[in-house]
């Protein structure tokens, strides 16, 4: 096999081919990478570990067409640090040669024979604007849970119901909703799915620069267990994760008592510096009176801290406490210049929902849920 690519095209390749590859492969040859040069003129590189596969296309300047699979990680890690200039690869015996410029690298060939073969994307099932997709799932991954204790909650459920797309998460103290548009290939679309929570964020990450992206639910003739998505010549499929997903939509409070209306940096800020002396796991208090809230942490002998911020408000004054931690993520991602919360009692579950302007129509496409932490009055 011989042939030379640009340094950058190759860089970006292998980078995202290798992004999701075992620090601890069950067998070796799954931290490989498997390098393909046809004779038309592309690279194709390709990663799999039986749980996420990687499939990408570049231009290349073919000599030799062949296939290769070498160390994915050191692969990435030496077409990144390369200088600015065509990368020639050749093979030499049991050795790769990767040439750049004065630098000369040459890496193990691992055995191709033993390398898995990649599942077949399933058939496209319809498309989704990359920069939407991207927000949404930032948007509801954050609520997903990152323990081993029940796997069903490290996953998004991404429910499809004709044009609309409905993705959820929760960890049990906090629950994120998002709707939003796709074009689905059939307007009678359905498609329930639960996506691991990290490789999904991963996706969006990796393809939301696209402008569109190719999604594709598995069905009984192929692809069963697997999503896919594609962008542009990018390819990743993952297997769903297994089980029924907790009916926790119930969670949604259905009366609202008090809303308030707060600047979405101003309070990021605020609740920044007054966590600063929160211990772990301390909550922070919000105290919601009419053009002001009061936010404060620490009691007693230890560190206290507290800050003010203009705010409207509908209804009663209300004082409810949270995990900060929680509720910057919720605000971190709300993408709005306001932010609406919405309450029924100090002890029941708060909505945060976005709005553009202080007195504009809220936007409920995305809530946040965020279940209040009882606090020593």
């Amino acid at each position: 096999m011989k042939f030379r690519v640009e340094r950058d095209v190759l860089a970006e390749a292998v980078t995202w081919a290798a992004r999701g590859l075992p620090t601890r492969p069950p067998v070796p040859v799954l931290a490989g990478v498997l390098l393909e040069a046809s004779a038309e003129g592309t690279l194709t590189l390709s990663a799999f570990d039986y749980e996420v596969s990687a499939r990408v296309t570049v231009p290349a300047e073919v000599s030799e067409p062949g296939t290769v699979l070498v160390l994915g990680r050191l692969l990435a890690d030496i077409s990144r640090n390369l200088p600015a200039r065509p990368i020639d690869v050749s093979t030499d015996g049991n050795k790769v040669q990767v040439t750049c410029g004065s630098s000369r690298f040459s890496l193990l060939m691992m055995p191709a024979d033993d390398y898995p073969t990649l599942p077949a994307s399933p058939a496209p099932s319809g498309t989704i604007p990359g920069d939407a997709f991207t927000q949404a799932v930032a948007q509801v991954s954050i609520a997903a849970d990152r323990g081993d204790t029940l796997p069903i909650l490290t996953g998004v459920r991404v429910e499809i119901e004709g044009d609309r797309v409905t993705l959820l998460a929760t960890d049990r103290y906090r629950l994120a909703m998002r709707e939003l548009q796709w074009n689905p290939e059939r307007t009678d679309a359905h498609h329930v799915a639960l996506v691991p929570a990290r490789t999904l964020s991963d996706t969006a990450k990796a393809l939301g620069a696209s402008g569109s992206i190719e999604v594709a639910f598995g069905t009984a003739a192929a692809g069963e267990g697997l999503i896919g998505f594609e962008a542009g010549q990018r390819r990743t499929t993952t297997r769903l994760l297994d089980g029924e997903y907790p009916t926790v939509t119930s969670i949604f409070p259905t009366t609202v008592d008090t809303e308030a209306v707060v600047e979405t940096a101003a309070l990021v800020e605020a609740v920044k510096r007054v966590s600063l002396v929160a211990e772990r796991n301390t909550p922070v208090r919000l105290r919601f009176s009419d053009g002001q809230l009061a936010i404060e942490a620490g009691t007693g002998d230890d560190a206290q801290a507290s800050e003010a911020i203009e705010c409207a408000l509908t209804g009663p004054d209300i004082e409810i406490a949270f995990n900060p931690q929680f509720l910057l993520d919720g605000l971190g991602v709300v993408g709005t210049a306001y932010s609406r919360l919405s309450f029924t009692q100090a002890s029941r579950p708060a909505v945060l929902s976005g709005q553009d302007k202080l007195d504009g129509e809220p936007d409920e496409s995305y809530r946040y849920v965020l279940m209040p932490v009882r606090f020593a009055s």
